[in-house]
């Protein structure tokens, strides 16, 4: 048991040795909390305190409700914690200074403090180890334990909102990473699942933000999808059914809107399809097998495509959903720059520009013809408010080094300014 007591002396003293650390232990050990209530109960930045629970490691766990919560080996540590907390108010209680010998006899208590309690730890964990295996053992009777991290939002929502037949799916754990997204301010945690069946092979992503689903993505290896229910044949009854599953799943209000919006459309024409409410609009295309529903926000005659709700059908069964709907909010609808003015923008700023090609500064560039413009609200700095955005793609008048024959401008359509300029080749 050696090299595992190290282990467990070198977590421990690396998560003590932080005051944010201890006060993060001391919170979690009255309760359950969530990311953002940490935040403002510690006082740090979201980045910092990620970096925080990252170094705190096997000390915590997160509850089925994406909550953190202290691990078996979080609270062994804390009740050491209280052990050496409480011991220096032995000193505070002398009646008169201590002599040299009773100073050595109090540091050899000390000591005998802090080897108690590892010894304690030690053997709380070990014990602690071993009604976690069991407990392993159980989950995988219950086909669970290869979900990993994660486990009950993913498996919840393959099983009631995608209807995957789980049971018969051996499920594996590809990866989990988990990082801080300056721009929007969140965190986001994005894993991949490999799904093995007899006839049947699929892989799964998900990725969620601040521990909300906002991606999903199915793929098909070998052979079909197995459901628990045959789709729907219509992809107007699939979509309606999926969509009133995921709202049971996720709880978000503007989801009845949404279903309340599907409700208006009885039948498909032609390929597309477009209905709006009035701060709404949805979106179906249809080719083929595939079918596309698009919910997105509309204010002041602007469409904003990343506050959206995106579901993908194929034969019935949901292949991909996106939400970003909870996420963004809107900056402005403030529409001062017209499409003509931005592309005049667009190809003065061409003209102006200096770029480095393979260590070469070039310039005198020339956009000779339009390939596309489209109004794509963005956010802008570190921000998840949209505000109107121009993006304007010409096509210059020759091709540069790596292939290069095409600009992307960005212009802010509020303010007329340029906000990021890309250089591509096709």
């Amino acid at each position: 048991m050696g090299n595992r007591e190290e282990e467990i002396y070198s977590i421990m003293f690396k998560s003590l040795k932080h005051p944010v650390r201890r006060q993060i232990l001391r919170m979690l050990n009255d309760k359950p909390l969530s990311f953002m209530e940490m935040v403002e109960l510690v006082g740090v930045s979201s980045s910092h305190l990620t970096y925080h629970l990252e170094s705190l490691g096997e000390l915590i766990s997160k509850t089925g409700d994406g909550q953190y919560q202290l691990s078996s080996f979080g609270k062994a540590t804390v009740s050491a914690m209280k052990g050496v907390q409480e011991a220096p108010e032995l000193e505070t209680r002398r009646p008169k200074k201590m002599t040299r010998k009773w100073k050595a006899a109090f540091a050899a208590l000390m000591v005998l403090v802090l080897l108690l309690s590892s010894f304690g730890i030690i053997q709380y964990i070990e014990l602690s180890r071993l009604a976690e295996e069991q407990s392993n053992l159980e989950a995988e009777n219950q086909h669970l334990l290869s979900w990993g991290i994660g486990t009950s939002k993913v498996a919840d929502f393959l099983r009631n909102v995608t209807q995957l037949e789980a049971k018969q799916y051996r499920v594996t754990l590809l990866s989990n990473t988990l990082e801080y997204r300056e721009d929007f301010d969140v965190a986001e945690e994005v894993l991949k699942y490999s799904l093995t069946a007899a006839n049947s092979d699929l892989e799964a992503s998900f990725r969620f933000r601040e521990n909300r689903l906002s991606r999903y993505q199915l793929t098909t290896s070998a052979g079909t999808p197995i459901l628990t229910q045959n789709p729907s044949s219509s992809a107007l009854d699939a979509a309606k059914a999926a969509l009133n599953r995921y709202q049971t799943y996720s709880g978000d209000a503007y989801l009845t809107e949404m279903s309340n919006l599907l409700a208006t459309v009885n039948q498909t024409s032609g390929n597309v399809t477009t209905v709006v409410s009035d701060s709404m609009k949805l979106q179906i295309t249809i080719q083929g097998n595939v079918a596309e529903f698009l919910w997105m926000y509309t204010e002041g005659g602007i469409d904003f495509p990343a506050k959206s709700l995106r579901m993908t059908f194929d034969k019935g069964v949901l292949t991909a959903l996106t939400d970003g709907y909870f996420l963004f909010t809107i900056g402005n609808t403030n529409l001062n720059i017209n499409q003509n003015q931005a592309i005049a923008t667009a190809k003065n700023y061409i003209a102006a520009m200096t770029w480095t090609l393979n260590g070469t500064q070039t310039s005198d560039f020339n956009a000779q013809d339009l390939v596309s413009v489209q109004l794509l609200p963005h956010p802008r700095g570190n921000s998840v408010a949209l505000v109107p955005y121009w993006y304007v793609v010409m096509q210059l008048d020759k091709a540069y080094s790596g292939g290069i024959n095409m600009a992307a401008v960005g212009v802010w359509a509020d303010t007329g300014e340029v906000a990021d300029v890309q250089l591509l080749s096709r």
